[in-house]
Order: structure tokens, then C-alpha cells, then sequence
């Protein structure tokens, strides 16, 4: 399945309404860019504001410094082994299908200009919720979004990084002209 973009201020109102501990591990996927598995698997005693990251899909690692704000509730949030414990152990993590059943129960409560949210919202979206913003940010700097998100190919990140151009264009048949000079 194919994870689709959905405005960031649309995804605030859906974490709004999710439990405490699927919300914080969804914000923290989309301030950081990281996928949700490596978010769940962030060890208590490891965190950091800025730390090193081997991530568990492509052996890579990279460098994440977490928003304060953000910073604070995971510290808050941690329990003696994982920052995100599992539901029966706390030697366990929570498992990204937790995440993902509860980001699907509460997206199906809303609508999104007046339509149903798309049938594939799924925590894959916070990372292009990020590549979206940091293209914005970096002004439509691939390059730069490309090394954010670690990866190998340019045209996955373009994917990515210009996913709100796409949907739109699926969902309306228009373009959104952005990056003009």
C-alpha cells in the first residue's frame, strides 16, 4: 500500500485526536523525518537532542536533532529501556501496527475539504509531511531534502519531497505552480 500526503495542519487534527503515545511517536517521525519503526525503537537510555540514528530499512545512519518541544516529551514519555514501550513489556517497543490502527480509527472520524481522507493514510505520511515541508524550507533544494531523508535516488525523494503536488493533481487534475522565481 502506498502512503498518501494530507496537509500538515490536517494531520495536526488528526494526532489531535489520537492516544498520547501514538500522537508523540507520529510528531516525532514528522519533526525528524525518520520512519515510525526507528522511532519506536529509540532506546531511553540513547536520547539525545541531537543523536545518530542507524536506520533499520537501509543500515544508514544519519544525524537527528529533535525541536525542543518535541525533545521534552519523548524524555517525558521514556520508559527504562524504549521511549515508546510495548503494550504487555516494557522490554519490548510498541509495535508500528499499535500506530498504525490507531491513525487509521481516527482519520476515518474526519473529512478533508469536505471529502473522506484518502484511503491510504498510514505513518508513512509524516515522513512526506516532512519532505514537503523541508523542500518549502530549503527553497526546493532536492538535494538537501534528498540528504535529510537519507536517500540513495533523486527521483524517490522528488516523490517525496513534491507528494502534495501529486496528490493534488490525482485528487483535482491541477498543478500547484510553486517554485517560480
Amino acid at each position: 500500500m502506498r502512503a498518501d500526503y494530507i496537509p500538515k495542519d490536517s494531520m495536526m487534527h488528526i494526532l489531535a485526536a489520537m492516544m498520547p503515545e501514538n500522537r508523540l511517536a507520529l510528531e516525532a517521525s514528522m519533526a525528524s523525518g525518520l520512519r515510525i519503526n526507528d522511532v519506536l525503537r529509540l532506546r531511553a537510555e540513547r536520547l539525545a537532542r541531537r543523536m545518530t540514528i542507524r536506520e533499520q530499512k537501509t543500515g544508514k545512519s544519519r544525524r537527528v536533532y529533535w525541536p525542543e518541544d518535541v525533545y521534552l516529551r519523548l524524555l517525558k514519555n521514556s520508559g527504562p529501556y524504549f521511549v515508546f514501550g510495548g503494550r504487555l513489556s516494557e522490554r519490548r517497543h510498541r509495535t508500528r501496527q499499535a500506530v498504525y490502527k490507531d491513525l487509521r480509527r481516527t482519520a476515518r472520524l474526519f473529512r478533508l475539504n469536505g471529502r473522506k481522507l484518502n484511503e491510504h493514510i498510514s505513518p508513512h505520511t509524516t515522513r512526506k509531511i516532512y519532505a514537503v515541508e523541508e523542500l518549502k524550507r530549503y527553497g526546493g533544494n532536492v538535494k538537501k531534502v534528498q540528504r535529510l531523508l537519507n536517500h540513495s535516488n533523486e527521483a524517490v525523494t522528488c516523490l517525496y519531497a513534491l507528494s502534495d503536488q501529486l496528490t493534488d493533481r490525482r485528487l483535482h487534475g491541477r498543478t500547484v505552480e510553486r517554485w517560480k522565481s
